[in-house]
């Protein structure tokens, strides 16, 4: 199960109009993996408002690994 939780924050501000607005909201994810992961080499990453979250899969889960023909546009 992999859990993300984070805060966003939203602040406004326009002094010509007089009147500002703030937003805060905190949020929670769960997301079944459906496979085993190698726990100590997960990773994440956060650049330019996107977080990258990289799980390998075990060799077990890996031998169970299906591979998908995908056919061209017609």
């Amino acid at each position: 199960m992999l859990t993300l939780k984070g805060e966003k924050r939203s602040e406004t501000e326009d002094k010509d109009r007089q009147f500002s607005e703030r937003f805060y909201g905190r949020f929670e994810r769960r997301i079944p993996l459906g496979y085993e992961v190698e726990d100590d080499k997960v990773s994440a990453d956060f650049r330019n408002g996107v977080l990258t979250v990289t799980l390998p899969k075990t060799e077990k889960a890996q031998t169970k690994a299906k591979r998908i023909a995908i056919n061209g546009a017609h």
